[in-house]
């Protein structure tokens, strides 16, 4: 009788809970069985170590088997186990030093000819690993993520012989650490290319600047898109927590990675046909969403008006939280979802009402509809709102006047940025109520001048809130230390909804 210990990690949302697992071998009739909480596909890993281990000429224990993964409490999914568990039959039947694999942590599926299969998402493995000061062993090919972690021993093997002959120290292997240098790339898109607007271009500067969420209205062809498209190259760059972050989700969503543009935000642009569950997350095995795709970078929401009712109001919770539940009935998975939103739709179903060109068809009740496909709750979760104008109205600005390039705006956007870090260490967007209230205090005026506003719009006391956030970012932007009328009253104008519900 004997027993050897291996480790490993399961996958729960962004967390690698740390799985133990244990392989105990005992007389009686030769049989496999694994216990623990272990789904169908971790079950038929006894046929697929089996064979791995046969065809590479290891000896297989003709005794009773069994493999416990625990916590038991646990749920475990998918082929990860296949090495651990392989390794841990190696060591129990004494072709391994059982002490040898104390200092290591395993992941990876084996195919029946020993080769490891790469499976995505363990960048969450490797800094549970690293925490733990154990070297994480993984299938050749996954090794470009998990090593972006600092400090982390990743070591990447091609096939079970390899794992073997590194934990015999007969050729050990290899640790492997991904060039984390930042691409200094400028943006392919820039601002210069978008003429005119100038009411547009200011709102997403603000936007950037203070981290706020973003709706614009007009006519098809103006620009809307252009100008969603060129925000991340206007926000600052991600440091690394944040780039980790990000990473870290397109890991376990097992999306291509290229270590050139990891620390680059991510801009997510989902068609308008998109699911609830496409959008925030879900399945059997929980699995991020757009929205968590979008972490730390822009989720872009064209032809807004498109979007189910029931979709679009999926996004209220997440925008307030930074996060999302996904809950099932065996198993939860928390995921990130700090975003910036930007949407772009319509005035109507056509398109061209308000463009000065009459052929708007839609009939007033027909823009209603259209229009009450976004809610009063989403609506007052934006910070700004903003027309733009039709190329008939802008055509002499956009034609006669030049246009500013993302460089010159992302400066003063930067500036912004590092005055909030300085005063609150956070963006403006981000700033609680009681946050609010100590950094965008208003003098006598303005604040007589804010409630008379209040009154008027019949804004709420969250839309009260976003306003004063809004003008304390417009001042950051013009350096000032107190928010001036101004400030105050460009906030404001980003909050009349009337033609929008007219």
């Amino acid at each position: 009788m004997s027993l050897a210990v291996a480790f490993s990690r399961a996958r729960t949302g962004i967390e690698a809970p740390l799985v133990t697992v244990e392989v105990h071998l005992s007389g009686g009739l030769p049989s496999f069985s694994i216990v623990g909480l272990a789904e169908t596909a971790v079950k038929e890993a006894k046929d697929r170590v089996r064979s791995a281990l046969l065809t590479l000429k290891f000896g297989f224990p003709s005794q009773r088997i069994t493999v416990n993964l625990a916590p038991a409490e646990l749920p475990k999914h998918g082929g990860r186990f296949d090495l651990p568990i392989a390794v841990g039959i190696l060591a129990a039947s004494g072709q391994i030093d059982p002490q040898r694999l104390e200092g290591h942590e395993f992941i990876g599926e084996l195919a029946l000819t020993g080769r490891l299969r790469a499976g995505g998402g363990t960048l969450p493995s490797a800094l549970r690993a690293r925490d733990a000061g154990r070297a994480l062993v993984l299938p050749a090919g996954d090794e470009s993520a998990a090593g972006l972690v600092h400090d982390a021993r990743v070591l990447p093997a091609r096939n079970l012989l390899e794992v073997y002959r590194h934990l015999i120290g007969e050729a050990p292997l290899a640790t492997h650490v991904t060039d984390r240098r930042r691409c200094s790339q400028p943006p392919a898109r820039d601002m210069a290319e978008v003429r005119g607007q100038h009411r547009a271009r200011r709102a997403l500067e603000v936007a950037a600047s203070g981290g706020h969420h973003l709706l614009m209205i007009g006519p098809p062809g103006t620009g809307k898109t252009m100008l969603a498209q060129r925000l991340p190259g206007l926000l600052p760059p991600m440091s690394e927590e944040e780039a980790l972050e990000a990473a870290t989700v397109r890991s376990v969503a097992a999306l291509p990675f290229d270590p050139r543009d990891w620390a680059q935000r991510p801009f997510r642009a989902p068609h308008h046909s998109a699911s609830a569950v496409a959008l925030v997350g879900g399945g059997a095995n929980p699995r991020p969403g757009e929205i968590s795709l979008a972490h730390r970078g822009v989720l872009f929401l064209d032809e807004l008006g498109e979007f189910s009712q029931r979709v679009l109001d999926v996004l209220r919770q997440p925008l307030e939280s930074g996060r999302v539940t996904i809950s099932r009935a065996a198993r939860s998975a928390d995921f990130p979802a700090r975003f910036q939103l930007v949407c772009a739709m319509n005035p109507c179903p056509c398109g061209h009402f308000g463009d000065g060109t009459g052929r708007c068809s839609c009939t007033p009740a027909r823009r209603m509809r259209y229009r009450a496909r976004v809610s009063g709750p989403l609506l007052d979760r934006l910070d700004l709102l903003v027309e733009t104008a039709s190329w008939m109205d802008d055509v002499d600005s956009a034609i006669s006047t030049p246009s500013e390039s993302t460089a010159r705006i992302a400066a003063r956007v930067a500036i912004a940025r590092r005055m909030q870090c300085w005063r609150q260490s956070t963006a403006n967007a981000a700033l609680g109520p009681a946050e609010t209230e100590r950094h965008c205090a208003l003098d006598a005026a303005e604040l007589s001048l804010l409630h008379r506003a209040i009154r008027s719009l019949g804004l709420s006391a969250r839309s009260h809130h976003r306003v004063l956030r809004v003008a304390r970012t417009i001042a950051d932007l013009g350096q000032s230390e107190r928010i001036e009328n101004a400030h105050l009253l460009e906030a404001l104008s980003y909050r009349r909804l009337e033609r929008f519900h007219a």
